[in-house]
């Protein structure tokens, strides 16, 4: 671990907090870390967040991961090469599904988020703790692959 990592997970909880969700808040604190700002962030990850727009599917911080790896090493030209990106992009999942047991948000959370009884048991047992330390923890999984970029 390093503290910048550490300050990545720390501010990704803080956005959070403040009401910003999973995959929005990952994607800013990475972004911040790196001193990028654009209007497009959080916006573009919005849709990512609550398993891709409650439909139980991939984890909005792990969608979130990915496009933060993107911001920092995506190509931007036809010629450049993806294999760099691809490479981190696999490490990020692995040790996603390695720390959370999944990568997938109906798993990692007991329920579904696209009916309202959904909804109230993930309020009702306030699962959005566990929203936090998955944000948190891939923060700092995305903010390590990427500290030597």
């Amino acid at each position: 671990m390093n503290p910048q990592s550490d300050q990545v997970a720390q501010r990704s909880e803080e956005l959070f907090a403040s009401g910003l969700f999973c995959a929005e808040s990952m994607l800013q604190a990475v972004a911040e870390s790196r001193g990028i700002k654009s209007d497009l962030i959080p916006k573009i990850t919005t849709g990512l967040c609550s398993g891709l727009s409650r439909t139980g599917g991939i984890c909005g911080a792990v969608s979130g991961g990915v496009l933060a790896i993107n911001l920092v090493c995506g190509r931007t030209d036809t010629s450049q090469s993806v294999e760099d990106n691809y490479r981190f992009v696999r490490q990020f999942l692995k040790q996603s599904d390695a720390k959370f047991g999944s990568t997938n948000c109906e798993r990692l959370i007991g329920c579904r988020l696209d009916t309202p009884a959904g909804q109230r048991f993930f309020r009702e047992r306030k699962l959005g703790e566990k929203c936090t330390k998955f944000t948190r923890a891939a923060a700092r999984i995305a903010s390590e692959i990427l500290a030597d970029t």
